[in-house]
């Protein structure tokens, strides 16, 4: 099964309510879907997302990276050879982790197919369901409460919710919500860069002694900042999470040497694919470090190859934030993993068991 040629479409699917965090609201997925076709006849799919103000990545840079800097490359590799071609995607340019994610996620893909087996089987097997959580979107008070009672009565039972606009709003954001759902769900807080060190250590000491009590806390301050990242966990009993200062695997060693974190989060678009997410989760798991995997907007054919990972990887990954498909109006992919609320399955159908794409553009 070899490689021999790489085409693009665009996937676009509208959102249930605006995705609103302390960075931008988004009303609907606007992602780059990879096929790699093979002369077997067989495609591996990818996906990623224009994430310019986290990766860097734009619909156009992920497309021209993929066309100039990865397909040369790839072109005629044997998908048998998956450490190779991995190597191949990683050494081909610096950054453009989406771009890299995607290609590398078809490639995943290819190889289970090749072997007639499920991804996840493929990275060491484990138990094929796992559940969610759902995303809160910044908003007027009231509406985050509305839209956490909601989500509690559609069986999830961990929130995440989004803060970092304003801080002393965002405490009583908190505040309402925990009152409403206590005992029900678990609250998970991020900040998305949005808060100074001492800020996010006003505002997780001031809800500690209110009573609230939250499950972790994600990015309270920004991405390069490690010595606030350490300042803010030093201070606080909630656990912290690293997510945009974690992107390789080098950064995680560095993370976990500062002891700036207690968590890490790990996505595919962040990790430029799922070689380097095994990595972080191998490293983490050799120092005791939690992971949670996460997404970015990403529909169900990205997210499905994050969930492999997850249930693979499950002894490091202990939190699971997957709710792309879950924010959607309706799921575009025919095949692969199922997404039913909070809960998630992965069927046994070969690679990613993706038969069919709807509604996606060609790109030329």
């Amino acid at each position: 099964m070899k490689i021999t040629n790489i085409q693009f479409g665009m996937l676009r699917v509208p959102l249930k309510t605006p995705f609103k965090t302390a960075l931008r609201t988004v009303d609907k997925i606007e992602d780059i879907v990879v096929m790699v076709h093979t002369d077997s006849g067989h495609i591996g799919y990818g996906e990623a997302p224009a994430t310019a103000v986290i990766t860097g990545d734009t619909h156009g840079s992920i497309v021209e990276a993929i066309r100039h800097y990865l397909t040369p490359r790839l072109l005629g590799e044997d998908i048998a050879d998956l450490n190779r071609i991995t190597g191949l995607i990683q050494a081909s340019m610096e950054k453009n982790s989406s771009a890299k994610a995607a290609v590398e996620i078809a490639i995943y893909d290819l190889f289970a197919q090749l072997y007639g087996a499920p991804v996840y089987k493929l990275l060491g097997g484990g138990d094929p369901v796992i559940t969610t959580d759902i995303t809160i979107s910044v908003d007027y008070i009231d509406k985050m409460v509305a839209d956490s009672i909601s989500a509690v009565d559609r069986g999830f039972e961990s929130l995440k919710i989004k803060v970092g606009k304003d801080i002393g709003v965002d405490i009583e954001r908190i505040k309402a919500i925990y009152a409403a759902v206590e005992n029900r769900a678990l609250l998970r807080l991020d900040a998305n860069q949005g808060w100074t060190a001492k800020q996010a250590v006003y505002a997780i000491q001031t809800l500690e002694d209110a009573g609230v009590r939250l499950e972790l806390v994600e990015q309270p301050v920004k991405a390069q900042d490690l010595e606030g990242m350490r300042y803010v966990t030093e201070r606080v009993h909630t656990p912290i999470m690293a997510d945009e200062s974690v992107f390789g695997p080098m950064q995680v060693i560095e993370l976990i040497r500062m002891r700036a974190a207690d968590i890490i989060n790990i996505k595919l678009m962040k990790t430029g694919g799922i070689s380097n997410a095994i990595r972080i989760a191998d490293i983490a798991a050799m120092h005791g470090v939690e992971c949670m995997i996460g997404c970015m907007l990403e529909t169900s054919i990205s997210v499905a190859a994050a969930v492999h990972v997850a249930v693979a990887k499950s002894a490091a990954i202990t939190k699971i934030d997957l709710d792309g498909p879950s924010l959607c109006q309706f799921n575009p992919v025919v095949g692969g993993v199922i997404f039913n609320e909070s809960e998630i399955t992965v069927t046994d159908a070969p690679g990613l068991g993706i038969r069919e794409i709807h509604g996606m553009e060609t790109i030329a």
